[in-house]
């Protein structure tokens, strides 16, 4: 991501709580299986008690087009739809607590294997996704729940922390569908058939052009990954880098292999938080790091940002986004991206606008970054078995399940990808045209 986006999305999410109480649906789920009145069998057709409880929550979610299976046999679909998707149920625990938080335990059941779906699952989480927008509007408790729910406030001991989950978990891990760059955000396609690896290098060249990069300027990228983009920059456009991250494995790894391929003398990675980032720049460059910043540290980066670039500098920053403000969706902010928060355009002014920054250019790769996730779970799903021997089942469904998830969220438009250039206001040294985006 950076793909935190997520761009982030669990099979039932409609971005706001829903379910039966959770006091209520531990209540039915210890409660034994029982049969019809006077002991007599019920009858064909009838539902039961959950059946009828699993067809109000559909009834919830829009109607989706999906069946689900008990585990008594019972078949639960919405009447008069053609059928995209089977979810098969192993237990009434199971499916009580999908009633009471389907947000996080619908995919926390398919990751233990307590659910299993039939069919493609990106195309059922698309479903979902478009079935949302047809349900009933919240309720005034879940309009108050909503906004007593706030974005995660990154101090640095917390943003440490966070970034610790997602990305150290091992290099291997992530070489394995990253591809030849280890490029973990959104890829620029110029062509339908571009390739993985070409379309993460168009990007960088996208976003190099962008900001009009010339021979002997120096750079400050906050949050480089495993710092391709800076060792692109160093070749591609003959400038000095200042790279900031604050994961020890990603740093390691990018010290490793611009070492290794003779750039560095021209890049320079820093472990260290970008509240730290200290010095004067000509460009300021952002790539999939903002997810992770926080609304209520914007203030505080835009003043990183006007100390490093100036009155003469230019900037760039790539982000997951939203076309309103809403929280991650909440499987995803508790077990893949702790205190990420992808933000509105609206929300990203608070960057700019108490340091008088004039935006330049804004482009969204929405759509890019679904094909970008079609590739990453290709390669993922080729590497599974591996990825199983390093982990365990668990492992391979939970990240299987945010990643087809993420390119739901793209492609049915509740995630958006933002590239942001601007400068200070009072920089005429700006193009008058968007020729040199497209002209090598």
């Amino acid at each position: 991501m950076s793909a935190r986006d997520q761009s982030v999305k669990s099979a039932v999410s409609r971005e706001r709580p829903a379910g039966l109480p959770p006091a209520a649906a531990q209540d039915l789920a210890d409660r034994p299986a029982r049969p019809s009145r006077a002991g007599r069998p019920a009858k064909p057709g009838a539902r039961s008690v959950e059946g009828r409880l699993l067809a109000r929550l559909l009834d919830y979610l829009g109607r989706p087009p999906l069946e689900f299976i008990l585990w008594t046999g019972e078949r639960i679909a919405p009447p008069g739809t053609a059928i995209v998707a089977c979810v098969r149920v192993s237990s009434r625990a199971t499916l009580l607590g999908i009633l009471a938080d389907p947000q996080v335990r619908f995919a926390d059941a398919y990751c233990e294997g307590r659910l299993e779906i039939e069919g493609d699952l990106v195309q059922l989480l698309e479903t979902v996704y478009h079935a949302g927008r047809n349900g009933p509007p919240p309720s005034a408790m879940q309009r108050l729940v909503e906004r007593l729910r706030r974005p995660p406030i990154n101090t640095l001991s917390r943003s440490r922390e966070n970034i610790h989950h997602h990305y150290d978990i091992g290099n291997e891990f992530y070489s394995l569908w990253l591809g030849e760059t280890m490029a973990y955000t959104c890829a620029y396609y110029p062509t339908p058939t571009a390739t993985l690896d070409e379309a993460q290098n168009a990007k960088m060249h996208h976003v190099c052009r962008k900001l009009r990069l010339r021979p002997g300027e120096t750079v400050v990228e906050a949050g480089c990954g495993w710092g391709m983009l800076a060792m692109h920059m160093a070749r591609h456009y003959g400038v000095k880098v200042r790279a900031f991250n604050i994961s020890r494995e990603q740093v390691a790894y990018a010290r490793e292999r611009a070492a290794r391929e003779g750039l560095s003398s021209q890049v320079e990675y820093v472990q260290d938080d970008y509240r730290n980032i200290s010095g004067h720049y000509d460009a300021f460059m952002s790539v999939g790091m903002l997810e992770h910043v926080g609304v209520d540290n914007y203030p505080e980066l835009g003043q990183v940002i006007a100390r490093s670039i100036g009155s003469n500098g230019r900037g760039l920053i790539h982000s997951i986004g939203r076309n309103r403000p809403a929280l991650l969706q909440p499987w995803i902010e508790k077990r893949i991206f702790p205190g990420a928060y992808p933000p509105s355009l609206a929300e990203m002014m608070r960057i700019f606008e108490p340091y008088d920054f004039s935006v330049l250019d804004v482009e969204n790769l929405r759509l890019h970054y679904a094909q970008t996730l079609r590739h990453w779970l290709e390669l993922f799903e080729t590497a599974s078995s591996r990825v199983r021997e390093m982990f365990d089942e668990k492992f391979v469904r939970m990240w299987r399940m945010y990643l087809a998830g993420s390119i739901a969220g793209f492609t049915t438009g509740a995630l958006q990808l933002f590239q942001v250039v601007f400068a200070p206001r009072d920089n005429n040294d700006v193009p008058m045209t968007r020729e040199h985006l497209y002209t090598r």
